[in-house]
């Protein structure tokens, strides 16, 4: 169980718009993050538009901050979504519960499920992609090819198709691994590139969506997470979902 101060999860320095979801009794808690929004500062000055508007530490993965009675406290990041990116997130609220969960992580036992918006029609509803990817980082920015030797695997799912003023498509997607970038380039390989990509995706369609919907985010969101993990000498079930953003709904 945890051993948190009473008012621990009250009192975070929550970044704008960032909401609790869930969280259990170990201190493993669930945020759904906004698109936009860092999930952890690079520096001082991205403080204010990261997950928790605090200090950082990237070698320990850890948030600190001095709460109103002058106590250090800390929670630790477990997972990482592009800014770009919205929905579930992960914390731990102690280092021996956060390398409990990393190694589960490590282990690959997690199940996650996102929704994209795409332009195109997909040709199946359902369907198994698994492809061969480069990451390599440039500029001190990871980019990915669709062509190299690192496998990436996902399920995906047609949900619906509309053919308004742009032909758009709702898409649920499970990774079965963890690539950098892997669900907007196995996205734009089988052209269904997804609206508001600013790397892998379509411009000129980009461009004359943002124009017509007066909105420019990255229509991708991470919907749930769950997983069974040990802690304690215990097992425990973990699942968070994070409600599909009301832009989604809107456009299709």
């Amino acid at each position: 169980m945890s051993q948190l101060p009473g008012d621990f999860w009250e009192t975070l320095p929550l970044g704008a718009g960032v909401t609790p979801l869930t969280r259990d009794a170990n201190g493993l808690a669930a945020f759904n993050k906004p698109a936009g929004m860092l999930s952890h500062p690079n520096g001082s000055e991205d403080e204010p538009r990261a997950l928790l508007t605090c200090r950082y530490d990237k070698e320990q993965q850890c948030f600190t901050w001095r709460a109103a009675d002058g106590a250090t406290r800390q929670l630790w990041l477990l997972n990482r979504l592009d800014s770009a990116t919205s929905g579930v997130i992960l914390t731990a609220g102690s280092g021996k519960l956060a390398l409990a969960v990393r190694a589960h992580y490590a282990k690959k036992q997690v199940n996650k499920v996102y929704a994209a918006l795409v332009f195109g029609q997909p040709q199946l509803n359902y369907e198994f992609w698994h492809d061969l990817l480069a990451v390599k980082a440039q500029r001190g920015q990871v980019r990915t090819s669709a062509f190299g030797n690192v496998p990436a695997e996902t399920r995906f799912q047609l949900v619906k198709h509309t053919q308004k003023a742009f032909s758009l498509s709702l898409i649920r997607l499970e990774p079965r691994t963890g690539r950098s970038h892997q669900l907007r380039v196995q996205c734009a390989k089988r052209h269904l590139p997804i609206v508001g990509d600013q790397t892998y995706g379509n411009f000129p369609l980009n461009r004359s969506f943002a124009k017509a919907n007066k909105t420019k985010r990255l229509f991708l969101h991470s919907l749930e997470t769950g997983f069974t993990y040990e802690f304690a000498g215990r097992k425990f079930e973990f699942k968070a979902s994070a409600p599909l953003p009301r832009e989604f709904t809107l456009l299709y």
